[in-house]
């Protein structure tokens, strides 16, 4: 019974899938891929392998399936990209200047860990506003210009946990969550882990659908 359940809220999420990754704008590729093997444990899944099979009942391998699409999860119900990753106008001084995240369209939305993690990070400050930052192996996620942090320093999240409410503290012309990716403490494009979620997802999706 706990697995038909799984199942439909997979087959819900399928398509609520496709139709909320597909708003994040895709960038030019600026930025040095990293290794497979350097992303976070989410559960890389390889078609090819039938080990999860072998002297395993169907139920087991469903529930193996469906933990693994539950590993990952969306910052955000719904992504629409306000600011991209990269070159842009600085909205204040009006000069070029690096944007080191992505700004996402953003209301007073529930926003969540991605995968399991360590806060490591929660303050205040002038140009992040309110912000909370959650350490994934060797990558961090911090996301700023929220309205209430929901987690404290040193918690362990997973997946999905709903850890801050979004606002518009800070350096902020609206609204709007901020995201921004460091790995080994260096700025790179979200779209790298954004696209690793959308993969893991679509892979599970494609195996039990």
């Amino acid at each position: 019974m706990k697995s038909l359940l799984l199942i439909f809220i997979l087959l819900q999420n399928c398509f609520f899938l496709q139709a909320q990754f597909y708003t994040v704008n895709k960038q030019p590729v600026s930025y040095k891929v990293q290794k497979q093997q350097d992303l976070p444990e989410a559960g890389t899944v390889n078609k090819n392998d039938s080990s999860t099979k072998v002297g395993k009942s169907k139920v087991e391998c469903l529930d193996e399936w469906i933990q693994q699409y539950l590993s990952v999860a969306y910052p955000l119900d719904n992504m629409v990209v306000n600011s991209p990753y990269g070159w842009r106008r600085d909205p204040f001084t009006g000069k070029q200047k690096l944007h080191n995240g992505i700004d996402f369209h953003a209301r007073s939305n529930k926003v969540y860990a991605i995968m399991d993690g360590e806060v490591i990070k929660v303050g205040h400050d002038k140009r992040s506003g309110i912000y909370a930052t959650i350490r994934h192996g060797h990558y961090t996620v911090s996301y700023c210009h929220l309205s209430e942090v929901l987690v404290q320093k040193n918690a362990v999240v997973k997946p999905g946990e709903v850890v801050a409410i979004t606002g518009n503290t800070g350096r902020s012309t609206g609204e709007h969550l901020h995201l921004s990716v460091k790995y080994k403490g260096k700025y790179l494009n979200p779209n790298i882990l954004l696209d690793f979620i959308k993969e893991t997802k679509e892979t599970v999706l494609n195996f039990i659908l």
